[in-house]
């Protein structure tokens, strides 16, 4: 078969894809990899092959077979070396991380005592291969050593930050506990998302959210105008002793979900939840507040148990009224913590139950670190050419 002279691939790659179909991924990815590797390597020296130029960095020092595991199997990349400079290149490492992470912790697993068969037929489906403890033990070490640079990393100023926690269930001192994880999550100067920190805890108490936020300040966190959270009461607690003067947004998802509880008969919900979005979508806060006392007074005589909660806590929902229009909508809830708890939730819930709180922290901060890298490499999220929001 002919191919069109517009496909960057070569002829001999596409008769080999067109002859074998998907049995040749594995191959394609080692061919794909290896010229992307190839072309960082020619990036990082700052010249081309054979060039003289002062701008050059290094020398090209030919390639270094290495094996990786991966979903189609154990493919063997060419690593470009170079001949003085720490150089290794990301094509090849970026996207590692959580898998190694995620067998690490399924290979943990079969180290105390779980099913061999279970773990090693999910390490085989994933990884193509069993792992073995000793290449465990060595790859556990590389991987804390570079996550826990990610996890101390210095920090600096940010406009909004989200908090919020999610529950994954870890062995601790023989017993299997529902373990909270903590994460914090922020929007820049600039408008791109970073991912701030994940820390573990026995639960979401004050004491762990408050050690959680003042290794945040540690770090060099500064310049915080409004945290998006829910109520708890461990949380509220912890930003009063931390962040005692910044602005508070209680997540109006969780608000409208909160009122639910309220609600006398079932038949009322539809008409409740369209009050309560009538306030939240009001153009400023005083129309908002206009809105909310006519609808606490609307429900006084038929719930009152409800127009009492919406008088006392819908107000906690209006703080983002002080900050660019532009910028409420991605605000004003915990919704972006949501989807992120569920990208999370698709990768732990392969472990089912970590077998120590370093393979939970291992295979999350694995997740986040992608996830922070990617933010960064991306699209604005809140253009901030907006008017300053108040400090």
């Amino acid at each position: 078969m002919t191919y069109q002279n517009d496909c960057t691939l070569p002829n001999e790659v596409l008769e080999q894809i067109s002859e074998q179909g998907l049995d040749y991924l594995p191959e394609l990815m080692r061919v794909i990899v290896n010229a992307a590797m190839k072309a960082e390597r020619q990036q990082y020296l700052g010249v081309a092959p054979y060039e003289r130029s002062e701008q050059r960095r290094d020398q090209a020092n030919g390639f270094k077979p290495k094996t990786v595991r991966t979903r189609m199997g154990a493919i063997e990349f060419a690593v470009p070396q170079v001949r003085t400079g720490d150089y290794y290149p990301q094509a090849l490492e970026k996207g590692l991380r959580s898998e190694r992470a995620l067998t690490m912790a399924l290979a943990e697993m079969y180290v105390q005592g779980t099913s061999t068969r279970k773990v090693n037929a999910i390490v085989e489906k994933l990884c193509g291969s069993q792992v073995s403890s000793s290449l465990v033990s060595k790859a556990t070490s590389e991987l804390d050593v570079l996550l826990e640079a990610w996890q101390n990393r210095p920090l600096g100023e940010i406009r909004y930050l989200f908090l919020d926690a999610r529950y994954e269930k870890v062995r601790m001192d023989g017993q299997v506990v529902d373990a909270a994880v903590l994460i914090a999550q922020a929007v820049d100067p600039l408008g791109k998302r970073r991912i701030l920190g994940v820390r573990i805890g026995l639960g979401e108490a004050e004491i762990f959210w408050r050690a959680f936020l003042q290794s945040l300040i540690q770090r060099g966190l500064s310049g915080v105008r409004l945290i998006t959270s829910d109520a708890h009461a461990g949380l509220r607690q912890a930003l009063r002793a931390v962040f005692g003067g910044v602005l508070w947004q209680r997540c109006q998802y969780h608000l409208q979900q909160n009122a639910t509880s309220y609600v006398p008969r079932r038949e009322m919900l539809t008409e409740v939840a369209a009050d309560i979005r009538r306030v939240f979508n009001a153009p400023d806060r005083p129309t908002a507040e206009a809105y909310l006392k006519q609808t606490v007074q609307k429900y006084a005589q038929s719930a009152s148990r409800l127009a009492d909660w919406m008088e006392t806590n819908l107000p906690e929902g209006l703080t983002v009224f002080a900050f660019p229009e532009a910028h409420r909508r991605k605000l004003r809830t915990n919704n972006t913590q949501e989807r992120l708890n569920r990208e999370i939730g698709r990768r732990t819930n392969v472990v089912s139950i970590f077998p120590n709180e370093a393979a939970c922290l291992r295979l999350v901060s694995a997740i986040l670190m992608e996830q922070d890298e990617e933010w960064q490499m991306g699209r604005v999220y809140l253009s901030m050419d907006e008017n300053p929001p108040p400090k």
